[in-house]
């Protein structure tokens, strides 16, 4: 495995029992960048996270992060390997019983053996740096969406991982929401000395943000570049796909019988 690369995907296939997922996906995540995954809902985006997580196991080819396979790593020494991961989900994922603080605060207690008044401190600095300091005693019930978002985000950035998964960062947010989250991920990414993967449907939020983009579609990696060059591409899944387009290589219509033979069948027999 190369050192530029924390993450390295060589022939991966993987299917839930007779749905086939992917085929044979090829990629590789640069040390420090942010990369987009992107594709139409359905495609396998949020499977691949947890593919690079250890949640579930490959059925060929392989995964590996920081070096190592994560499918042949142990219990003991995946959890040390989640534990550089950061994670940010996409409904927020924050326990509704506690507090902004104690969501933040969580992790630190159970995986450190920080003392009470460094944990405080860090809560504090975590919350700065995605500016809502001032909402620490807050529920999440009371947090709007995007606050949710950026609450989830430093979480996902509470032990200070390597490597920082968002799964679908900009969904349901309003413009200004979206805006926020974007520059926040990009600076965080550059001024934490992170790496970050941004998995999303939404190719314009998505290409404000990310260094690197990869496209997935019918179980493989379709097209990739970077956003210059996928900005300028004229390959049509790529064309369509940014330009929201209903037909192309993702066509509008699930496969079916002629229109018109289902007509024909249904017309009453006299």
């Amino acid at each position: 495995m190369s050192m530029e690369n924390i993450v390295e995907i060589r022939d991966l296939a993987f299917s839930y029992g007779a749905n086939e997922i992917f085929r044979n996906v090829n990629l590789a995540i640069p040390r420090g960048k942010v990369v987009g995954i992107m594709g139409a809902s359905g495609c396998g985006k949020t499977t691949l996270m947890r593919l690079i997580g250890g949640q579930l196991r490959p059925s060929r080819g392989q995964v590996k992060v920081m070096g190592q396979v994560v499918h042949e790593l142990s219990r003991e020494r995946l959890f040390q390997l989640r534990r550089k991961i950061g994670m940010q989900f996409q409904q927020g994922g924050l326990f509704s019983h506690l507090s902004v603080f104690e969501n933040i605060a969580f992790q630190m207690r159970e995986k450190t053996n920080l003392p009470e008044d460094m944990i405080n401190d860090l809560v504090l600095m975590k919350l700065n740096a995605v500016g809502l300091r001032g909402a620490a005693g807050l529920m999440p019930a009371e947090l709007s969406g995007g606050m949710s978002r950026r609450v989830g985000l430093a979480r996902a950035i509470a032990l200070d991982p390597m490597l920082i998964m968002y799964d679908e960062p900009f969904a349901g947010l309003d413009p200004i929401s979206c805006n926020v989250i974007g520059n926040l991920i990009r600076r965080l990414n550059d001024a934490l000395g992170v790496t970050s993967i941004v998995v999303s449907y939404d190719a314009q939020e998505a290409l404000k943000v990310v260094d690197y983009v990869y496209f997935i579609s019918d179980g493989e990696i379709v097209a990739e570049g970077s956003t210059a060059d996928v900005k300028a591409s004229q390959d049509p899944f790529v064309h369509q796909f940014i330009g929201g387009e209903p037909d192309g290589p993702v066509p509008f219509h699930y496969p079916s019988d002629p229109y018109e033979a289902d007509l024909e069948l249904a017309a009453p027999r006299g």
